[in-house]
């Protein structure tokens, strides 16, 4: 997010290295378990995160290819190498899968199971 009176920064995500920021287990069939991180409570806003952190899922279990993009953010590997492995790796699903990691990266980072390290402030 910009300053207040500054326009927000513009950034490529395909120049992005993700970096998986919570513990998480591969089960048997290869597929990912994310164990979703407890909100900090932090004023009256964190309350509201917290509940709704109570309401939903604690565990996030990825199919086959959000396994295979989890696997690969380690915090050295581009978006953009990403999405070349992903496109070899998955080659029926070439038409949509760019956009789709792009809402799975972005999605993720609001979730807070990720960070852009170089990018992101800070998030405690």
């Amino acid at each position: 997010m910009g300053s207040p009176g500054r326009p927000p920064q513009v950034v490529d995500l395909l120049e992005l290295t993700p970096m998986r920021r919570v513990p998480w287990l591969e089960r048997d069939d290869g597929r990912v378990v994310i164990d979703r991180p407890r909100p900090p409570i932090n004023g009256l806003g964190g309350l509201f995160r917290r509940a709704g952190w109570m309401l939903a899922p604690r565990r996030i279990r990825l199919d086959e290819i959000g396994s295979f993009a989890w696997r690969r953010l380690d915090g050295s590997t581009k978006v953009r190498a990403l999405a070349g492995v992903m496109r070899d790796a998955f080659p029926d699903s070439c038409d949509e899968l760019e956009e789709r990691l792009g809402g799975y990266l972005r999605a993720m980072r609001r979730l807070r199971l990720i960070s852009f390290p170089g990018w992101d402030e800070p998030i405690s």
